[in-house]
């Protein structure tokens, strides 16, 4: 009995205040342990706030996570396509990138420029695109330049360009075919033109640039009354002498040089005049000057016949040569020198001249009769007569000599 109650009267210090000092203290050296294996606690749940513990290792907790460098910036895409031919030079250029664009990006630069517009970058949008106002020149090499770096396009996430970026293009030459129709449309041309749908409008100078590359579908049609020579020189869409004598009818109109090309000069006032509504004063004239015995010459205009007088055309030592030509020179008096056959100079006063063809020219010139071989290669005519040609062969006018 002894030896029990003896063992319980042992342990009976250990169930009082020094076994929660005990507690205690295994408690605080757990503390201490987590402190120094960098923990976070809470005496709470969390909920209520964290522990004088847990705040004063916070610092020694936070971590920190550099960002992501943002995806570089690349060029996709470019239209019209590197080294392009034959581009249309008012169709828009598009720059399409690998991600959308930060707004306030710089724009690329156009060489050579023209007057036209880039759209702004805008949210969700990977492209820039200029709309020109006028188009690039014919046969002109454009580049458009990217700029790149910190001062250069940037991505929305902040992707920049690593490099510049460099598109060369080629614009094509103005349409025959469009030239053409415009030249019919202001009746320089003895056919109509209408179109086979809408019209470009001839105030919309952005349309009728387009059309100039690109031409609209439509049919010609011969204005009647003219003879056969005439309508068998013509070719819609390629180039004819029936497009030399209209262009250079044009210049003279124009005040231009009258070469008979179709050049940024002749385009230029060609379009203005097409936005005037601004016609031929001068109307549409042809003459044939035959050979065939007795020699004549004949001229229509507007598709009428308006002369039919005898001629006197070249001899054989001095002939007037077969083709077609257009007036490029006129006069209405003139001392006209030349040389004779036999090597005499000669100094004629003549009326009403028309020169087509080198020396050769339709004029009056003094005879007994008219009909035959008899000049030195001009087209000889009465007086009368010769001033109805005058006044018809105005500049531009073709005139055909035939056998």
């Amino acid at each position: 009995m002894f030896g029990a109650g003896k063992l319980r009267g042992l342990a009976a210090p250990f169930s009082g205040r020094p076994r929660r000092q005990a507690v205690t203290l295994a408690v605080a050296i757990v503390v201490l342990i987590a402190i120094a294996g960098g923990l976070t606690w809470s005496l709470a749940s969390g909920q209520a706030g964290d522990s004088p513990a847990s705040a004063a290792v916070k610092p020694q907790q936070a971590h920190s996570h550099p960002s992501q460098p943002a995806t570089p910036l690349q060029v996709l895409s470019a239209s019209p396509a590197l080294e392009s031919r034959q581009v249309n030079g008012s169709d828009p250029v598009t720059i399409t990138f690998n991600a959308p664009l930060a707004p306030g990006s710089p724009m690329p630069k156009i060489t050579p420029a023209v007057s036209g517009s880039w759209s702004p970058a805008a949210a969700n949008k990977d492209e820039m695109v200029f709309m020109p106002s006028t188009a690039f020149r014919p046969q002109t090499t454009v580049r458009v330049s990217v700029p790149a770096g910190p001062t250069g396009v940037r991505s929305a996430a902040g992707g920049l360009l690593s490099a510049p970026f460099t598109v060369r293009f080629h614009t094509g030459s103005y349409s025959t075919l469009r030239l053409q129709q415009l030249l019919a449309q202001l009746g320089y041309l003895p056919l109509t033109w209408a179109p086979a749908s809408g019209s470009p409008p001839a105030s919309d100078a952005a349309a009728q640039l387009a059309a100039a590359y690109s031409p609209p579908a439509g049919s010609f049609s011969w204005q009647s009354g003219y003879p056969r020579t005439l309508t068998d020189m013509w070719s819609a869409g390629s180039a004819n002498m029936i497009d030399v004598g209209a262009i250079r009818a044009f210049e003279s109109v124009k005040g231009l040089t009258m070469d008979g090309v179709a050049g940024p000069a002749v385009w230029r006032d060609l379009l203005a005049a097409a936005d005037q509504g601004s016609n031929n004063p001068n109307g549409y004239t042809y003459a044939i000057a035959s050979k065939n015995s007795p020699e004549t010459l004949t001229i229509w205009h507007d598709g009428r016949i308006v002369l039919h007088t005898y001629a006197n055309t070249g001899i054989p030592a001095a002939p007037t040569y077969n083709g077609t030509y257009p007036v490029y020179e006129r006069l209405p008096f003139q001392i006209m020198k030349g040389t004779n056959p036999d090597g005499s100079h000669y100094a004629d006063p003549v009326q009403n001249v028309s020169y087509f063809h080198g020396g050769e020219a339709v004029h009056y010139f003094p005879r007994y009769s008219y009909g035959s071989l008899q000049s030195l290669g001009c087209v000889e005519l009465p007086l009368g007569p010769s001033a109805v040609a005058y006044r018809y062969l105005t500049y531009g006018s073709l005139v055909t000599v035939q056998a």
